[in-house]
Order: C-alpha cells, then sequence, then structure tokens
C-alpha cells in the first residue's frame, strides 16, 4: 500500500496579484498616464515660451514695441506658443538690464467634469 506524502507546508498562503490588486494598479497607472499625456504638450509650451523670451533679452532689442514685434514673430516660427501673446509680457529694466516677465494659466480638461489647472510664470534670464 502507498501513501502519497503531502508537502510539507500545505497550509502556506499563495503569494502574487490578485484580479482586484491588478485591476486597482492598472486604474493608477492609467490614471498617471492621463495627466502625463495631457501635462506634457503644456510644459512643451512654457519651455518653448521661456526660450523665446531669453532670446529676446539677448538680441539686444531696446524698446518695449520692438520686443512684442520680436516676440510675435517669434510666435509665428514656434507654432506650439498658443497661450500668450507679445501683449501679455511685461517689460522692465533692472540695473540697466532688459527683463521681461511673463504668466499664465492652462486649464486642461481630464475628465468631462474634471479639469487641471496649471499656472505658468515665468522670467527672462
Amino acid at each position: 500500500m502507498t501513501v502519497s506524502r503531502l508537502p510539507a507546508r500545505c497550509d502556506s498562503k499563495q503569494r502574487g496579484v490578485s484580479l482586484i490588486g491588478l485591476l486597482f494598479w492598472a486604474i493608477v497607472v492609467s490614471a498617471v498616464a492621463l495627466v502625463a499625456v495631457k501635462v506634457l504638450p503644456t510644459l512643451n509650451e512654457f519651455f518653448t515660451i521661456q526660450r523665446a523670451v531669453n532670446k529676446l533679452v539677448t538680441e539686444g532689442y531696446s524698446t518695449v514695441p520692438e520686443i512684442r514685434a520680436a516676440f510675435e514673430k517669434q510666435k509665428d516660427i514656434e507654432y506650439s506658443i498658443s497661450s500668450i501673446s507679445g501683449k501679455d509680457l511685461q517689460i522692465t529694466k533692472e540695473n540697466e538690464r532688459t527683463v521681461i516677465r511673463f504668466a499664465y494659466d492652462k486649464e486642461i480638461e481630464l475628465v468631462e467634469p474634471v479639469y487641471l489647472l496649471i499656472k505658468y510664470q515665468g522670467r527672462s534670464q
């Protein structure tokens, strides 16, 4: 007569990811990916505006209308700039140096009733 032997640890719990746990992490990863996909283009626009403003300062424009007109030309070249115009730039002099500041809000629709508001602001270097 043969007796089958049971494993030594037959009462131990199995380890792994349950279906509920897998669904939870899929939802979390999807939500983070959705936010990233919606926010990254606005970050790209902000950095493009920052580069354009820094370029204007280094090119040596001296009057406010010249700076605003040059920004509008740069805006026509950089198609990703759509949130601000030359009129939105705050142009001042600090220590005989031209400083250009800008600020704008970007509202991003995540899912129909839910929006994300990002406030961008920057200045020339």
